[in-house]
């Protein structure tokens, strides 16, 4: 079974949420990014979402497209980007790592190469913003085949149809973006929320995962009231910004102590 369905079976069967993580491989400098991982990892997170930097990232507010550009004036690239996924499974099998990006990345590395060289590394599976499911029939066949999950987006403004045929092809989880517009924007409406997932939750089993908008651990407790789990990213990455220049290190602590205090909201029983 894939780690991703191993992490969310083992939360479900303990009554709780999964706190899923995001940061953009290479911010705000290349050896930033393993030590991040880990310190996610030591600080609640249950799911890594890795970020790879990506000229023209669509669906990301200004924060995180910064920590684009910041990885990039580095050169990050997909390919590092899976040799970090490779170099945290040498301490960490365990932990989920899904790959967020763009569809030029993989279509310049060849799709065949991208799975083959993304299960030697561990990646778990990925979400690609721009790469709609009807264009994506034999690839998701091919991942399905390797063992990778296809995550796939869903706004407020998803119609009932459009559910029905985006969940045709979904594994691993649903990401049900909280907010319309980008990362980062727009106010968090726990209601909204409340009434989409009772819809999504007509078509589809796989658990369902809320983000663009979870700031804190009051949002991410906000939101898993109905949810399995919450998706943190703009708030992480803009912390790591704040502190380019300094050590890696100390921006991983920084991260760290922002995600435990979300893990602590998430379970919390106020």
């Amino acid at each position: 079974m894939n780690r991703i369905n191993q992490r969310l079976a083992a939360l479900k069967s303990n009554n709780k949420k999964a706190l899923v993580t995001y940061i953009v491989s290479g911010d705000p400098k290349p050896d930033t990014t393993l030590h991040t991982m880990h310190a996610l990892v030591a600080n609640g997170a249950d799911i890594i979402e890795l970020g790879v930097p990506f000229s023209d990232p669509m669906a990301e507010g200004v924060v995180i497209q910064l920590g684009h550009e910041r990885a990039l004036t580095h050169n990050v690239s997909l390919l590092s980007t899976l040799a970090v996924v490779a170099e945290f499974r040498k301490q960490d099998s365990d932990t989920p790592v899904v790959l967020m990006g763009y569809a030029n990345p993989i279509e310049r590395m060849g799709r065949t190469q991208f799975i083959e060289k993304a299960l030697h590394a561990g990646v778990d599976g990925l979400i690609t913003v721009d790469l709609p499911p009807e264009e994506a029939i034999d690839f998701n066949r091919q991942l399905r085949e390797a063992g990778l999950e296809n995550i796939y987006l869903l706004a407020p403004t998803t119609s009932k149809e459009r559910i029905s045929k985006v969940l045709e092809h979904a594994g691993g989880f649903v990401y049900y973006v909280s907010v319309k517009g980008v990362t980062g924007a727009g106010h968090l409406d726990v209601e909204s929320v409340r009434e989409k997932l009772a819809l999504i939750k007509e078509y589809t089993t796989l658990p369902i995962c809320v983000g663009f908008g979870i700031k804190d651990g009051a949002s991410a407790k906000a939101v898993a009231q109905y949810a399995d789990g919450a998706v943190v990213g703009s708030v992480l990455v803009d912390k790591m910004g704040q502190m380019d220049g300094e050590t890696s290190t100390s921006i991983a602590s920084a991260v760290g102590e922002l995600v435990g205090a979300i893990r602590k909201g998430l379970d919390s029983n106020a």
